[in-house]
């Protein structure tokens, strides 16, 4: 996981429509990022639809949420679509973002390693530096907490 106080590594991705998004387009903004591992799964599912029934509030806190993971774009707005998430869900199928942002680990599963996306989300201030970290999030209560900090 990346420190707090730390540069947020730059990053251009597509999004759920194939547009693509850099770090920079955020500047003035407070940026939740977070990663998660996989769309259309329990948790990641439970996480998406809490962030969009908060949407309206991190907007008032002036804040933007965005998703990563290593789906497709294709895979992305069908995810987007069937939930209405009204945020960027970015696609980083070469890994290279999860890589910069430390999120892409070995997962022990039951006995199972693999490698894999760890819970994590970053709030990113206005300038660009990371200003809080958390890892091995809980998926159903991380939307709140983020939203506590702002």
């Amino acid at each position: 996981m990346l420190e707090t106080g730390t540069k947020a590594p730059a990053f251009s991705l597509p999004d759920q429509d194939g547009n693509i998004h850099t770090l920079d387009e955020f500047r003035g903004k407070k940026l939740i990022l977070y990663f998660y591992p996989k769309d259309n799964t329990p948790g990641c599912t439970k996480q998406a639809c809490a962030f969009e029934e908060r949407y309206p509030q991190f907007l008032e806190r002036g804040a933007v949420v965005v998703g990563v993971s290593k789906d497709t774009v294709a895979s992305h707005k069908k995810f987007q679509e069937k939930y209405n998430l009204p945020f960027l869900l970015l696609s980083d199928t070469g890994l290279e973002t999860l890589q910069v942002y430390d999120v892409w680990k070995e997962k022990n599963n039951y006995g199972k390693v693999s490698m894999g996306i760890v819970r994590t989300t970053y709030l990113i201030n206005e300038e660009g530096i990371i200003e809080k970290a958390f890892g091995r999030v809980k998926a159903a209560e991380n939307p709140q907490q983020m939203l506590e900090l702002l």
